[in-house]
């Protein structure tokens, strides 16, 4: 009986440490908008740079430009990605969830991402 008692003291210790340890390092609102800039960036520059027209010469120049052109406005890329997140904070994790809604002529995306441990797990896209 006596060693059932200290292991569930020690179970609740290991519980308490834990959820400190999860609170402790919950990310904040800037840390998320550091990694979907991060994050959307990189995606730019591999899927929609390497969408250039395909014309001699003028290629890879265009490829270059674009990537430049992405890392030129990631300030920009930032304060959307800010504007259009909402956090919610559940003290151990916060879930973000982002609408990325830039103009008619691109599709919209539904991002839904979980942050613990000083992490970013991305667990829903949804283009809409």
């Amino acid at each position: 009986m006596k060693g059932l008692q200290v292991l569930a003291v020690l179970g609740g210790l290991a519980l308490a440490g834990l959820s400190a340890a999860m609170a402790v390092t919950n990310p904040k609102q800037d840390a998320y908008d550091d990694y979907a800039v991060e994050q959307l960036s990189t995606y730019l520059k591999e899927e929609a740079c390497s969408q250039a027209p395909k014309l001699p010469q003028v290629e890879e120049f265009l490829q270059r430009q674009c990537k430049s052109l992405v890392d030129t406005a990631r300030p920009q890329i930032k304060q959307i990605l800010s504007e259009k997140t909402e956090r919610q904070n559940l003290l151990l994790f916060s879930i973000y969830r982002t609408d990325l809604n830039i103009g008619p002529s691109l599709p919209a995306y539904h991002f839904e991402t979980v942050g613990v441990f000083q992490k970013f797990y991305i667990y829903q896209v949804e283009e809409q």
